[in-house]
C-alpha cells in the first residue's frame, strides 16, 4: 500500500506513527544503531572508549566511580578532554552510565539515606562533566520497613537531587528489577509510583533490564507476551519513558525472582524475545546494552553477545 493511501483508508494515529517507524527502521544503518555493553574506565575515561572500540559498540556504559565505594575520586578537566578527544575519533555516539549499588534512598536507616541522597547528587554532577546524559539507577530494597513507604520515599529523594542539580541535564534512568529479596522496582507500579514523586518529568526514565523483567514475570518470549508487556508499561508507566535497555538472557525461569543473567540466545528468553525488541521500529533509537556474563575473554564473550544481537536484525 502506497503511503498517500494510507490516510484514504482511516487509519488511526498510533498506526501511522507505526509506519512512520517502521520507515525510519528500514533506513538504519547497522552502524548507527546505539549498542554496546559495560566496559571498564580502568587507566582512565578514555580507556573505556578504547574498549568500546575493540568489541564494536556504537554505545558504551561506564561507572564513573567505583561502583562499591561512596567517596570518589574528584574529575579533572584532564579526564573530560581525554575522553571527549577519544570519543571524537570513534564510531561511539554515547556513553550512559550506572550509578553506585551501594544507593539505596528508601533505606530506614537515617545514615544510609543521606549517604545515598549525598551520592546520587554527586553521581549526577560527574555524569553532567563527563557529557553522559543517562544516569541508571536500582531503586534499592524495603529493608524492613513497609515497601509502598520505601517506594514514596526513594522517589522523593530522585526528586529532591533532581531538584538540587537544576542546573544539569542528565536524566536519572530507574532500572527494573528482578524482584529479588526486598528489592523494589521489580513491577511497573512500583515504578511508576516512585516517577510520580518526581516533578521534573523531562529528567526521570526507565532502563528496561531484559532478564530483570522476565524473572520478575514479564514474559517477552513470545509475540503475544512481548505486545501485552509493552501495551501495559504503556498503560501503567509510559512508553515515552522508557529510554534505555539492558539486554540480558536468563539463566532462571520467568517468575523465579533470581537474577541471573545470560549469554543472548542461551537462557530462558531465547532468541525470538531479542528479535522482536531489535526489530521493534517504536525502539530503534533506543540504546540497548548488555550485561551478560564474562569470562576470562571478555572482549570476545562481549563481541560474540554483539553480533548474535545485530544477527537478529530484518
Amino acid at each position: 500500500m502506497e503511503i498517500c493511501q494510507i490516510y484514504e483508508t482511516g487509519y488511526d494515529d498510533r498506526c501511522l506513527l507505526y509506519i512512520h517507524l517502521k520507515i525510519r527502521f528500514f533506513m538504519i544503518k547497522k552502524d548507527n544503531i546505539l549498542i554496546g555493553c559495560h566496559v571498564s574506565i580502568s587507566g582512565g575515561f578514555f580507556k573505556a572508549i578504547d574498549e568500546g572500540i575493540e568489541i564494536g559498540c556504537t554505545a558504551i556504559q561506564i561507572f564513573t566511580k567505583s561502583n562499591r565505594q561512596w567517596k570518589a575520586k574528584a574529575i579533572i578537566d584532564d579526564d573530560i578532554q581525554a575522553l571527549t578527544e577519544q570519543k571524537k575519533n570513534s564510531n561511539i555516539s554515547l556513553i550512559v552510565a550506572h550509578a553506585s549499588y551501594l544507593i539505596n534512598l528508601g533505606s530506614i536507616t537515617p545514615e544510609v539515606q543521606e549517604k545515598s541522597y549525598i551520592a546520587l547528587i554527586d553521581e549526577i554532577k560527574r555524569c553532567q562533566k563527563l557529557g553522559i546524559p543517562y544516569l541508571v539507577l536500582h531503586p534499592g530494597t524495603a529493608e524492613l520497613s513497609n515497601k509502598k513507604e520505601t517506594i514514596k520515599r526513594t522517589g522523593q529523594y530522585i526528586n529532591q537531587a533532581l531538584q538540587a542539580t537544576s542546573d544539569c541535564s542528565t536524566t536519572v534512568l530507574i532500572e527494573t528489577m528482578a524482584g529479588q529479596g526486598k528489592s523494589i522496582g521489580s513491577i511497573f507500579e512500583e515504578i511508576a509510583s516512585m516517577i510520580d514523586q518526581v516533578e521534573n518529568k523531562k529528567r526521570i526514565g526507565v532502563c528496561f533490564d531484559t532478564c530483570h523483567a522476565f524473572v520478575a514475570g514479564y514474559d517477552i518470549s513470545t509475540k503475544n507476551s512481548y505486545e501485552e508487556t509493552f501495551q501495559h508499561f504503556d498503560q501503567i508507566i509510559g512508553l515515552h519513558y522508557l529510554k534505555m535497555f539492558h539486554i540480558n538472557d536468563s539463566k532462571k525461569e520467568r517468575g523465579s525472582h533470581v537474577d541471573r543473567h545470560e549469554d543472548i540466545g542461551k537462557g530462558t528468553i531465547g532468541l525470538q524475545g531479542f528479535t522482536f525488541i531489535m526489530n521493534d521500529p517504536r525502539f530503534i533509537d533506543i540504546p540497548k546494552i548488555l550485561e551478560t556474563p564474562v569470562t576470562e575473554n571478555e572482549i570476545k564473550d562481549h563481541q560474540r553477545n554483539l553480533q548474535t544481537l545485530l544477527s537478529l536484525l530484518a
